[in-house]
C-alpha cells in the first residue's frame, strides 16, 4: 500500500482472503446496480462484477446481488461513508465503508484507529493528500507494457506503473471507462478497473515498529466485512504477514 503497491498490494492480500471478501463485492454490486441493472449501460455495475469475478465469486452470488440492488429481491439497505484520520506516525488512512449500520461501523473504524496508535479525524483531513484517479490492473503475463500503452494511449492513459506481477495502469478519473474499454476491445482481460485515491503528498512510518502497527492497521480494516476499501499516502510499502 505504498507508492507503487496501494492497489495491486490490496488486491494480493484480498486473494488470499477470497471468503471473506465475497461480502464486500456483493455490497458492491448491490450499490451500482441501484443505476440499473444491466452492465453493458453501467460502468460501475460492470467493474464491480468484473471484480468480483476476479476472486472467483460464484455466479449465483453475483447475480443475487444485482437482483438486491435493482429490487427485484429484497435487500439490506446499506449506507455509504468515508473515514479520515491518521495512523502511526501520522499517516495518512482514508477508509470506504458500505453498512446496514452505520454506528456500529463508525464505532469499529474508531476503535481500529485507536487500537494501533493513530486517531479518527475530521473529514477531509487528509483527503487534500490524495488524486483520485482511474486505476486498471493487467497481470504482466498476459500484456507487454508498451502494447498496453498503444492500446489506450488515444483513450485516455496518464501513466503505466510496474507493480510487481501487474501493470498499474493510471487515467484520469473520467477517462476510466474509456480506456477500459480499448483495453477489453484489444484483447485484455483486466483484473481490476476503479476509481482509486493516489497519494500526492506521501510519508514515511519513522521506524519498523511504527510500519508494522500501520500494517496492521490496515489489515484489521481489511478484516472489517463493511470497510469497502482503505488508502494510506505511506511511502513504504506495508508488511502483510
Amino acid at each position: 500500500m505504498g507508492r507503487h503497491g496501494t492497489i495491486a498490494g490490496r488486491k494480493a492480500a484480498q486473494d488470499n482472503k477470497r471468503a471473506a471478501v465475497f461480502t464486500k463485492y456483493a455490497r458492491a454490486i448491490m450499490i451500482a446496480a441501484k443505476a440499473g441493472g444491466d452492465p453493458a449501460y453501467n460502468a460501475s455495475l460492470k467493474n464491480a462484477i468484473d471484480k468480483a469475478k476476479g476472486i472467483n465469486m460464484p455466479k449465483d452470488k453475483i447475480e443475487q446481488a444485482v437482483k438486491k440492488g435493482t429490487g427485484e429481491l429484497a435487500g439490506d439497505s446499506l449506507e455509504e461513508a468515508r473515514f479520515e484520520g491518521y495512523g502511526p506516525s501520522g499517516i495518512a488512512v482514508i477508509v470506504d465503508v458500505l453498512t446496514d449500520n452505520m454506528n456500529r461501523t463508525t464505532s469499529a473504524v474508531k476503535h481500529t484507529f485507536d487500537r494501533f496508535g493513530g486517531n479518527l479525524g475530521s473529514p477531509g483531513c487528509v483527503s487534500y493528500m490524495f488524486e483520485r484517479m482511474g486505476i486498471i490492473l493487467v497481470e504482466k503475463g498476459a500484456a507487454d507494457e508498451d502494447a498496453l500503452m498503444e492500446a489506450g494511449l488515444d483513450a485516455g492513459i496518464d501513466d503505466i506503473i510496474d507493480a510487481d506481477e501487474y501493470w498499474e495502469i493510471r487515467t484520469g478519473e473520467s477517462e476510466l471507462n474509456a480506456v477500459a474499454d480499448a483495453l477489453r476491445g484489444a484483447g485484455y482481460e483486466l483484473a481490476e478497473a476503479d476509481v482509486e485515491f493516489i497519494p500526492s503528498m506521501e510519508s514515511e512510518p519513522k521506524d519498523d515498529h511504527a510500519l508494522k502497527s500501520l500494517s496492521k492497521m490496515i489489515d484489521a480494516f481489511e478484516d472489517n466485512d463493511d470497510i469497502q476499501k482503505v488508502y494510506t499516502n505511506s511511502s513504504v510499502e506495508l508488511v502483510f504477514e
